[in-house]
């Protein structure tokens, strides 16, 4: 690894090779011909990057239907970038890690900061535990991981190195009370993050450990956040080009500053003119499988229901669980939950569906499984 420098950097590493960006400027005419497709996917993008590129399409996840391309100017991506230099105090010199999917905006956006604020790029591929592809003397100051390597980071003790950086993002999927609970050991802060490909990655932080901790998202500033009828954050800033961009995300407005996340306005189930937020109950359900030793991923969702219009159901990856101990479950949510939040069922899934960028997709997976009967 070369040793740090407060001098720009005129290259990056990507997948333990360097490459130079005066080359990289001239991509594909002076790269190597061993390259693989995500390799070349970034350095493509980084072409751009540094070739003035004004306009960049940007793939969403599709977590909450299909995925679309969303098209997006340099000048909001790099007002993303310094916003996120500026708050975390980044700049010349510092090295961070890139080790999201760089073909999604957060990955992507990991990109743009490190050219725009010219820090030392080291990116590898996704992985479940990036920092197991490099040296052990690699060391960073920022990075960002989705919950599933940070939980792998923690996992093979590597939270030493982690305590040397500036800050972590963690982001891309729900961290689970586990995770959380793993994180309040760690001295470097981390912070959940809350954004969109629409909104050109972040927009919004939660500190998740140290006194600092807080269970609302607090606005970067410049950010200017509202809601619409539904309850839903609605945000305009220099990210969404000052166009109001409308979320499906229900939250309480603490004030102009901060807010608490509720839940997704998709995942709202009418249970007899109830309407249950799904990600609560999914909350209770998480703790309860951690209480009983159950190493079940899982998830609530509405079925159709003759009399309630939906009820509501838990969603189960694996095997069934013996009858006893579903029943020691379906008690544990009867004293946790109301009357209406309770799921009504189980129901079995071997492997749940996931989106191209890895999250869970619920939509597909309740509409294409069969359910398998419990013994």
């Amino acid at each position: 690894m070369p040793t740090a420098s407060p001098l720009l950097p005129d290259s990056l590493l990507l997948n333990g090779r360097e490459f130079r960006y005066d080359d990289i400027k001239r991509y594909p005419a002076d790269s190597p011909v061993d390259l693989n497709g995500y390799e070349a996917r970034v350095l493509d993008f980084c072409r751009q990057w540094l070739n003035g590129a004004q306009e960049f399409g940007l793939r969403t996840s599709g977590s909450t239907g299909k995925p679309q391309l969303v098209t997006m100017r340099r000048r909001q991506l790099a007002a993303s970038a310094r916003r996120t230099g500026d708050y975390f105090g980044l700049g010349p010199g510092d090295r961070m890690l890139v080790c999201l999917n760089c073909e999604f905006v957060g990955g992507l956006m990991m990109l743009v900061r490190g050219l725009e604020l010219n820090l030392h790029l080291t990116i590898v591929e996704p992985h479940a535990d990036p920092l197991a592809l490099l040296p052990v003397t690699a060391r960073f100051d920022f990075a960002s991981f989705v919950p599933l390597q940070l939980r792998e980071v923690l996992a093979h003790h590597y939270a030493s190195r982690l305590n040397q950086m500036k800050a972590v993002l963690v982001g891309g999927a729900t961290v689970e009370s586990s995770l959380e609970k793993e994180v309040q050991k760690l001295k470097v802060p981390v912070y959940l993050t809350y954004g969109m490909t629409e909104t050109a990655s972040h927009i919004a932080l939660r500190r998740l450990n140290g006194p600092a901790a807080t269970p609302f998202y607090q606005v970067l500033p410049g950010i200017h956040i509202d809601q619409d009828a539904r309850g839903c954050l609605t945000v305009r800033a220099d990210v969404t080009d000052d166009r109001l961009v409308t979320t499906n995300d229900r939250v309480r407005l603490v004030d102009s500053h901060e807010f608490e996340w509720l839940g997704r306005a998709d995942f709202v189930i009418n249970s007899g003119g109830v309407k249950v937020q799904a990600e609560k109950v999914e909350q209770v359900l998480e703790v309860a499988l951690a209480e009983l030793g159950l190493p079940h991923r899982a998830f609530v969702a509405g079925r159709p229901d003759a009399r309630l219009g939906e009820q509501v159901t838990a969603f189960l990856e694996g095997a069934p669980l013996p009858e006893t101990q579903a029943k020691k479950l379906l008690a544990l949510l009867g004293e946790r939950l109301e009357r209406y939040e309770r799921p009504r069922e189980l129901l079995y899934v071997p492997q749940f569906r996931t989106t191209a960028s890895g999250k869970l997709d619920r939509l597909s997976t309740v509409r294409s499984i069969t359910p398998t009967p419990p013994s």
